[in-house]
């Protein structure tokens, strides 16, 4: 029996992939255990490292603030990178080839910096030659190297999920009479949405990890900033690390849930409803379809 998709397994595969499975699981039970007795051997286990998040301090004094700093600056950079990113996937598209070329240097050119290296150009332009304040320019310059960078990355996904629909689309939209402008905005990228999703997800994720480059090289308070803080205070490194990467993982994985419902939803508001047309419906739409043929009681 076969699928559309993949061969069913028969009696070998299953024993071998039962057994590939057994393996990977005991290797598994081994790096836990050998993790637990290197933690325990190390004190790292102590009741009095773990004891301070069970406390409100830790979390209000330095976790908190620290998450809600990383989530502004991910939400800024989303809220500006998407559509930046978007402009610049559809003017590599465009007719024009200066608005192709201009377009097509800008995203090649912050694609290929490191993000960090933007947040330090960034943060060295603000002091330099703005009027922001030292309070401020660490949220301004990692915003803004999230955003050159990400953008940059955004607008290939969308030039890409564009790229990737039938040329039909594009022909038939032509043929009905819709300008190019039109044809992108009421055709083409409202199907690429849902093809573009889980790649456009995946990068919001990384701007959500990459805000800590900032609390690491220009002094942004975001969430692991603060996690070095609060380890400074309460002397339990290896317990913080643990608990701000459970926080990391917590916010990601709601995010790629939300993501995941509504790239799902799209996709059933995209189906057909299969409804039937009947005689009435027929006669409403065309009133030459009488008498069960077209143009049928049209003659004098």
């Amino acid at each position: 029996m076969t699928s559309v998709l993949y061969d069913t397994p028969g009696p070998r595969a299953k024993r071998r992939n039962v057994l590939v499975s057994g393996v990977f699981f005991v290797l598994l039970a081994a790096l836990v255990w050998w993790l637990w007795r290197t933690l325990d051997h190390k004190e790292q286990l102590r009741w009095a490292l773990w004891q301070p998040f069970t406390t409100s301090e830790a979390w209000t004094t330095y976790l908190l603030p620290g998450l809600a700093n990383t989530l502004k600056a991910a939400a800024l950079a989303m809220i500006i990178g998407l559509p930046l990113g978007a402009i610049f996937g559809i003017a590599r598209l465009s007719d024009h080839r200066w608005v192709r070329g201009v377009a097509g240097v800008v995203v090649e050119f912050f694609r290929a910096i490191p993000v960090l290296l933007l947040m330090l150009f960034a943060n060295e332009f603000y002091s330099r030659y703005t009027q922001v304040t030292s309070d401020d320019r660490p949220l301004y310059a990692v915003v803004t190297g999230l955003v050159l960078y990400n953008a940059s990355v955004l607008a290939e996904v969308v030039r890409a999920g564009i790229l990737a629909l039938p040329r039909g689309q594009t022909e038939a939209a032509y043929a009905i009479g819709l300008r190019k402008g039109q044809t992108m905005t009421g055709i083409l990228l409202p199907q690429a949405v849902t093809a573009m999703l889980p790649a456009i997800v995946s990068q919001l994720v990384v701007i959500v990890k990459d805000t800590a480059l900032g609390g690491v090289m220009i002094g942004f308070t975001e969430l692991l900033n603060q996690r070095g803080t609060l380890a400074a205070n309460y002397a339990n490194v290896i317990a913080s690390f643990v608990v701000v990467a459970v926080v990391y993982i917590v916010l990601n994985f709601l995010l790629t849930s939300f993501a995941s419902w509504l790239e799902g939803r799209l996709r059933r508001n995209k189906r057909s409803t299969g409804a039937v047309l009947g005689a009435e419906d027929m006669e409403e739409l065309n009133p030459a379809a009488v008498g069960g043929g077209f143009g049928a009681g049209t003659a004098a």
